[in-house]
């Protein structure tokens, strides 16, 4: 019986098994089909996002491909179990494009990072739908619009990361559901509104940054709730109100960031119990009042405390003996002195402060002397700034005991007595500053120590004695103000002929005798000389026209004698200069006309003779100064000169003109019959170019070493330049001999001797002469002979060619500094102005790129080649008439302006067109034909889209390298000048090369306003006392 039991279960068992097999294998395929759908979702939402990246140079997606499953793609992480994407890992890749939506399709997805590219548009809303997400990285971009508010369905967020970009807005009220956000980043971005009370609910928050905004409204009180919060920044908004008490109740706070806002009231006087953890305190720029709370010296784990530019009640009573690792402690401009003996009886507590960097205390109205422990201070000390205040006594002795100093003001107080020799021991110190003090005896020489030193201020004192000449040492000086003393005796050859001085060089109000030193041509860089009311005599030094960034000359009331020297001619950029009260003689130099920037002209009370000028700043009556010249006439109807009388008395005028004409025709004829007799001129009429240096083909070939390949210094489409030594003065010239089976190479070099025979500029390429002659063969030969320039092209600077072994393979990679950039594109931009709108005839050069631009021993840029050259009354015939000749082409592809392409004229918008392009690649590297440059972008559309917050993304990576090596000593360094104002020059340049290369010839920037802006940017790069710019220096 139980048998029979046991088979009929066996057999309905087995029966069971045969129905359900079908139904398991069915289940499999269904589970199986969803698995690969879903990866397949994964699959088709990855090769969306590649789509929308528009440009890859690094390749990062080169992988994405079906040779290999998409969770082995770069940047791509997959679960183990699912084969699901989990991570996308694609930060600083340099990729240009969109956010595809489909990134929300990757539903596993819990870390996004797309950081530190160029990604633009909106965040896709479909991103909404990854509840699984916990960090999404989008700091860096170039993201827009609003921040969507469905984020908030990413409940399981940790890590938000916005900063960085260009979001609009309010702050979604949305974001306060995510109770596991532990780090929120909005900073650096336009958001707009007040900060959400809802934002109380983050209870994990631990880091909320929100700093570079333009939020507005009072700081919530709820947000004193958030009881993990650890760094909290509000950094340069529009906040206003007090800071609630519930924020200083918040123990687990390292730091409060809340400078550059409209906020009041008045500090906790528990600060310092409230906030046992806090290291930052940093709220300068504000409107707080009250006094200092003395509980900030329990904060035993303060680090940086910056309270200056507030409202802050008189008098410092802090102990700061207790802030051990307190490192940076700023005061200034806050109102604590009263003026009195004691107020500076805080400085002795600092003492033990073995830590401290950074002491700022200017601008306080502080009383008393500086305490003897100051000496004392932390060795690490490198910023001391107690200037504008009402500081008496002595300097102190031993200051040269701060040996990390790298800045020291002592500016506008009371000092009496002398500099301390000691000073000569801050070997570190860059910037240095005792002006308007009470100071006496000599400058102490052991200064020249200080061979770091950029600017030194000793103005308005009563120094005496001789400048001394080491200071002659401090080759990286490029300010030196010691106006306003005693000092006698003459100028050091050292000291005016320091070549690093770029800002100013002030001995005004001394007693300085004697000529001035023929050195003072080598401030080939210097803005300002200022060498007025002293003794000084002789003639003025013809070197002086070396100094051709000079935009301030004062030379007034002094002895100075002779004439105008012609060599004063360069000084094209100046803007002020004053030469009255001397005893100089002869007419007043035509050439002053011409300065294009000369708004302020004195040359009253000397001997001057002739015809005042009628042109440039002469036309205005209130800008110039010609009084106590009692020689000059004539000049504009306001001066109230009289006429000028005539040199020559008219009978003569005919028989001189008459007799000069016979002497031309005369020696014509003569010209013509030699002309005749050989065939050394055969091809190019002599009027084509002026020199009296005639150089034969023989000439050339011994000058060229028979044009060897080792000569060989370039290659052009109509022909070859080569390197010579022209015997027997050993002149240095280039040498451009002419393809003559080119066709077009004989029109180039007519063009270019039309173009060059009456032009004369120190930013153009100087011809020396031509040779149009046969060679030893009987071949006809003709050769354009330049001054040669040492330091080769600017394409050779930006793009240099690897060297393949041999001689240069172990140089120093060619690089340009900040500077000289900058001193390029003023070169270039002065050189077409001058051909635009100061030759007779305007030139057009057709042609302006890298390889045009060469650049001599002191890296002063020239434009060469004008073989493309036009001149601009003749545009309608000549140009017209050469329209399919490469002639006619009117430049380089990368350079051309649109319009030329459409058949337009050559014009002077045109040359501002490859100018723009030309700047832009001197900043940001990049030749305009680069292989990134396609499918709509260029470079131009790329500096455009880069303005103003990636700017650094693009900029050539070379120049912050030469920038970064430089900082200790160099002016071109961006530490030096501050991060902040290197960013926003670099913004400004940028804009105007942008300016220059509009599509459209109307919105392009005229080349003279192009050079105003470019000053203006020089001049913000230069800076001003570090009394007044060191906070912007030191955040940098």
């Amino acid at each position: 019986m139980r048998l029979s039991v046991v088979r009929s279960f066996v057999s309905i068992v087995a029966i069971l098994s045969c129905m359900c097999m079908p139904l398991l294998h069915k289940a499999s395929q269904i589970v199986a089909t969803t698995v690969l759908g879903a990866n397949e979702t994964d699959h088709l939402a990855l090769l969306s996002i590649k789509a929308q990246i528009t440009h890859d140079p690094m390749l990062v997606t080169s992988s994405w491909n079906d040779s290999l499953h998409f969770c082995q793609w770069e940047g791509v992480l997959c679960g183990h179990r699912h084969r699901r994407v989990i991570a996308l890992s694609l930060e600083s890749r340099n990729l240009v494009g969109s956010i595809s939506p489909s990134i929300g399709n990757l539903s596993f997805l819990r870390t996004a990072n797309l950081s530190n590219n160029s990604f633009q548009g909106e965040i896709p809303h479909e991103m909404g739908r990854l509840f699984r997400l916990q960090v999404l990285v989008l700091t860096n971009n170039l993201l827009e619009g609003r921040i969507p508010a469905n984020l908030s369905n990413c409940n399981d967020l940790r890590s938000l990361h916005l900063g960085n970009n260009k979001f609009i807005g309010n702050l979604p009220k949305e974001l306060g559901s995510l109770s596991q956000l532990v780090l929120l980043y909005i900073d650096s971005n336009n958001l707009t509104g007040a900060i959400p009370t809802i934002y109380a609910n983050l209870s994990s928050l631990e880091r909320f940054l929100a700093h570079l905004n333009m939020l507005e409204g009072s700081i919530p009180e709820s947000l004193g709730g958030l009881k993990s919060l650890t760094y909290l920044s509000f950094f340069s908004n529009k906040l206003s109100g007090v800071i609630p008490l519930s924020i200083y109740n918040i123990s687990s706070l390292i730091a409060l960031e809340a400078p550059s806002n409209l906020l009041e009231g008045s500090l906790p006087q528990n600060l310092g119990l409230t906030l046992p953890n806090v290291e930052v305190i940093n709220i300068w720029g504000n409107q707080f009042g009250g006094s200092i709370p003395l509980s900030i010296s329990n904060a035993s784990n303060l680090k940086y405390l910056d309270l200056s530019l507030n409202k802050f009640s008189p008098g410092v009573a802090i102990n700061f003996g207790n802030l051990k690792n307190l490192s940076w402690l700023s005061l200034d401009k806050s109102g604590l002195g009263t003026g009195h003996a004691n107020d500076l009886n805080f400085l002795t507590t600092l003492a033990n402060c073995s830590k401290l960097r950074v002491l700022q205390l200017q601008e306080n109205n502080f009383g008393g002397v500086l305490p003897n422990s100051l000496a004392n201070f932390s060795t690490k000390l490198e910023h001391l700034s107690v200037a504008a205040n009402k500081i008496s006594g002595n300097v102190l002795a031993d200051i040269g005991n701060l040996v990390s100093l790298n800045a020291l003001a002592m500016d506008e107080n009371q000092l009496i007595g002398s500099i301390p020799t000691s000073i000569g021991k801050l070997v570190k110190l860059q910037d240095l500053g005792f002006s308007e003090n009470k100071l006496s005896g000599e400058i102490p020489s052991s200064i020249g120590n200080l061979t770091l030193l950029n600017r030194l201020w000793l103005e308005e004192n009563y120094f005496q004695g001789n400048i001394p000449s080491s200071l002659g040492n401090c080759q990286g000086l490029i300010l030196l103000h010691l106006y306003g003393n005693g000092l006698f005796g003459s100028i050091p050859r050292e000291v005016i002929g320091l070549s690093s001085l770029a800002i100013s060089l002030d001995l005004s109000r001394n007693c300085l005798t004697g000529p001035i030193p023929v050195e003072v041509g080598n401030l080939k860089n210097l803005v300002e000389l200022n060498l007025s009311h002293n003794k000084l005599s002789g003639g003025i030094p013809s070197s002086l026209g070396s100094c051709t960034s000079l935009e301030r000359l004062y030379l007034d009331n002094n002895s100075f004698g002779g004439t105008f020297p012609q060599s004063l001619s360069s000084l094209k950029a100046i803007e002020e200069l004053s030469l009255s009260h001397n005893n100089l003689s002869g007419e007043i130099p035509k050439f002053l006309e011409s300065f294009p920037f000369l708004r302020n002209l004195n040359l009253s009370f000397n001997n001057l003779e002739g015809e005042v000028p009628v042109g440039g700043v002469f036309l205005n009556a209130t800008a110039i100064s010609v009084s106590g010249n009692n020689k000059l006439c004539g000049g504009i109807p306001a001066l109230q000169f009289s006429a000028c009388a005539s040199k020559k008395p008219r009978k003569l005028i005919i028989p001189i003109v008459y007799g000069v004409l016979g002497i031309i025709l005369a020696s014509s004829i003569l010209i013509l019959c030699w002309l005749r007799k050989t065939r050394k001129q055969s091809c190019v009429p002599s009027s084509l170019i002026d020199s009296s240096l005639k150089i034969s083909y023989g000439n050339l070939l011994k000058a060229t070493n028979g044009f060897s390949l080792t000569n060989l210094i370039g290659t052009g489409s109509f022909g070859l330049v080569y390197k010579g030594i022209l015997h027997p003065n050993e002149m240095a010239i280039a040498v451009k001999v002419l393809d003559q089976q080119n066709r077009e190479a004989s029109k180039s070099f007519v063009a270019e001797c039309k173009t060059l025979r009456n032009i004369r500029h120190r930013n153009l390429v100087k011809i020396i002469s031509v040779c149009a002659s046969v060679d030893f063969q009987g071949n006809d030969f003709k050769a354009l002979i330049y001054e040669f320039m040492e330091n080769g092209s600017l394409e050779s600077w930006l793009h240099p060619v690897p060297q393949a072994g041999g001689a240069g393979a172990h140089e120093q990679p060619k690089s340009l500094s900040l500077f000289q950039r900058l001193g390029i594109a003023i070169d270039v931009a002065y050189a077409l102005d001058y051909l635009h709108n100061h030759c007779h005839i305007p030139v057009i050069h057709c042609d302006i790129k890298p390889s045009n631009i060469l650049l001599n021993n002191d890296m002063t840029a020239h434009i060469g080649d004008f073989g493309l050259a036009r001149f601009l009354q003749h545009c309608n015939n000549e140009i017209s008439q050469s329209q399919t000749s490469s002639v006619g082409i009117k430049g380089t592809i990368g350079y051309i302006a649109p319009e030329y392409g459409m058949g337009s004229q050559v014009s002077i918008d045109g040359d501002v067109y490859s100018y723009g392009i030309l700047l832009l690649e001197l900043f940001t590297g990049k030749r305009p034909t680069d292989d990134m440059f396609k499918d709509g972008l260029t470079l131009h559309k790329l500096a455009s889209t880069a303005l103003s917050e990636r700017v650094m993304e693009i900029v050539d990576r070379k120049l912050v390298s030469v920038a970064d090596g430089e900082e200790a000593t160099n002016i071109n360094s961006r530490k030096q000048i501050g991060k902040g104002k290197f960013h926003e020059c670099l913004i400004l340049i940028l804009r105007i090369g942008v300016t220059c290369s509009e599509e459209s010839p109307r919105e392009r920037m005229a080349i003279v306003e192009a050079i105003k802006e470019l000053h203006l940017v020089k001049d913000m790069l230069l800076g001003r006392r570090i009394s007044s710019n060191v906070r912007t220096a030191q955040n940098g």
